[in-house]
């Protein structure tokens, strides 16, 4: 049986400002790729989060049935958030700690109930080190910020 991956990135040109995120999917038999999809997107005024939250939520919502999947991301607010602070944000009303409301909630919850569909593994690596995978979601997400870019909607 195939091994899934998604390999999640965002970007963002100015934190806020245009932003895009990229997912390359990846079934592996093996060292042996069996099937791949590229996905990227954007948005014209948004944060680097919020395209890491996106490229994740978009590679889960994807799946067309209930997988088992690894999620690697460069983002540590990402895996952080997801495997760690999101239980006691719910517990609290999706507040933090200081009781103050959590940043990107309707995105949060969003992956939450992505990820409830799935048997997910989640994974850091770190960003611009040379992960193939990584470097290939960063200039999806790099994709789908350029038609945001202010050159592009100039021309």
């Amino acid at each position: 049986m195939a091994e899934l991956f998604a390999y999640t990135d965002g970007a963002c040109s100015g934190n806020p400002g245009p932003g895009g995120w990229g997912v390359l999917l990846r079934a592996k038999e093996g060292d042996r790729v069996v099937k791949e999809r590229e996905l990227q997107g954007g948005e014209a005024e948004t944060t680097n989060n919020r395209m890491e939250l996106l490229a994740a939520i978009n590679a889960l919502e994807t799946l067309s049935r209930a997988s088992q999947v690894t999620v690697v991301t460069d983002s540590a607010y990402v895996k952080n958030g997801v495997t760690g602070w999101i239980h006691g944000w719910k517990r609290n009303g999706w507040k933090t700690s200081a009781k103050k409301p959590v940043k990107n909630a309707e995105l949060w919850q969003r992956l939450d109930s992505a990820q409830a569909r799935h048997d997910v593994t989640w994974e850091w690596v770190k960003g611009h080190a040379g992960h193939p995978e990584n470097e290939r979601a960063d200039e999806l997400a790099r994709a789908g910020m350029a038609p945001f870019k202010p050159s592009a909607r100039a021309e």
